[in-house]
């Protein structure tokens, strides 16, 4: 990645010693782009890197073989992973919870704000599941005491438990909650939370570079015209608008 990130300042640099903006054709900058010499091992890499922080275990495996890359994380661990974010993603969360402490018991203990996400999802299947004295019970019992101690928590559990006040929930100012937009949302924390566990980083790389791209671009842009890649599923670049 750093290669990646050195070229494209490197480019910038250049364009930016002039004083006026200027145009360069596409020509000229696919010339200079094929100065930059980037190494076919740190491609890899980050596609590896990518392939292992997403899950997909199966593409990661293929890919190991076929490119001699090596991933930095057991292969195996992958889909114990996911099968904790599938489990949150269905509902399922006390199979979740489970899941997570057969991995590694240190995860929740040393996490409250996770914990407390994965009961407070807990709590909204119920309420979904039309469980509303079981809903109310589990609130009690389970989350109240840590909102308690927790300002943030209580606020959370209060408009968690706001749902139960409304029979059609299309109007309800919370019901956001029950939107699959808030599983993948709690998913994404817990699947965040087994990687920095795991000592790897929690999110890809290669999304991070994409978006250094566009930076540079929008920076150089304001020195000169060039050719520049807007369309990112493609990389194609397109000629100076002038």
């Amino acid at each position: 990645m750093s290669y990646l990130l050195n070229a494209i300042r490197h480019l910038v640099e250049i364009e930016t010693m002039a004083t006026s903006k200027k145009v360069i054709t596409r020509e000229e900058w696919e010339k200079r782009l094929d100065n930059v010499k980037l190494r076919k091992e740190d491609m890899n890499k980050l596609v590896m890197n990518f392939l292992v922080t997403e899950g997909y275990v199966e593409a990661a495996e293929k890919f190991r073989l076929e490119s001699g890359t090596e991933p930095d994380i057991d292969l195996a661990t992958i889909t114990d992973r996911m099968a904790v974010k599938k489990a949150v993603q269905c509902g399922n969360l006390e199979d979740a919870i489970e899941k997570v402490n057969d991995l590694n018991p240190e995860i929740l203990d040393t996490n409250p704000q996770l914990f407390f996400h994965l009961q407070q999802q807990r709590l909204i299947e119920l309420i979904r599941n039309g469980k509303v004295e079981e809903a109310l019970e589990f609130a009690q019992e389970e989350l109240a005491p840590r909102g308690e101690e927790n300002q943030s928590f209580l606020e959370e559990l209060e408009r968690t438990v706001a749902l139960l006040a409304f029979e059609n929930v299309t109007n309800c100012p919370v019901g956001d909650l029950l939107d699959i937009s808030q599983r993948l949302k709690t998913a994404s924390e817990v699947n965040a939370a087994i990687l920095t566990s795991q000592s790897h980083e929690k999110d890809p790389k290669l999304p991070s570079l994409l978006k250094m791209l566009t930076w540079v671009q929008n920076q150089l842009e304001e020195k000169a015209a060039f050719p520049r890649i807007n369309d990112l599923s493609t990389g194609g670049l397109e000629d100076p608008a002038v």
